[in-house]
C-alpha cells in the first residue's frame, strides 16, 4: 500500500545545499527551479526546496539510521565538507542508551541525526 515517505527541508541557499547533498552522495532529481528530491533509492528520499524560514530550519531534524556507523563517519570526513562549506558542523560519534549516533548540520543548518540502532 505504502511506497515512501518523504520530508521537505528549506534551504538558505538553495544552491549550496544542493551541493552539499549532492557532495553527500545524493541523488538530485530537479522538479523546478525551487524544488528537488535528492535520492538514496525510491525508500530513502527527502525534498530540498528554496524556501527558508529560521524558526521552521532551525527546529528541521532527520534521522539517517546506517549499517556502519564509524565506516560512514570516515566517509564523510574524507569529503572534508565543513572546509568546503563553513557552516556545515560535524560532531564525533556519542553513545546512548538506545544506540550511537553523530550530528551533522547543512549550510542552512539542517540537523541531521546519524546513526545506529543497539542490536
Amino acid at each position: 500500500m505504502f511506497k515512501s515517505i518523504r520530508t521537505f527541508i528549506g534551504a538558505k541557499d538553495f544552491e549550496s545545499s544542493s551541493n552539499f547533498y549532492k557532495d553527500l552522495g545524493f541523488l538530485e532529481i530537479k522538479l523546478s527551479t525551487n524544488l528537488s528530491v535528492f535520492k538514496v533509492d525510491e525508500k530513502l528520499s527527502f525534498y530540498l526546496q528554496k524556501a527558508y524560514v529560521k524558526d521552521w530550519v532551525d527546529n528541521s531534524m532527520l534521522f539517517l539510521e546506517v549499517e556502519d556507523l564509524e565506516l560512514y563517519l570516515a566517509e564523510i570526513k574524507n569529503k572534508n565538507l565543513t572546509k568546503k562549506y563553513p557552516k556545515v558542523k560535524l560532531s564525533e560519534i556519542v553513545k546512548n542508551d538506545w544506540g550511537q549516533e553523530f550530528f551533522l548540520h547543512d549550510p542552512s543548518g539542517i540537523l541531521w541525526h546519524i546513526g545506529c540502532f543497539n542490536k
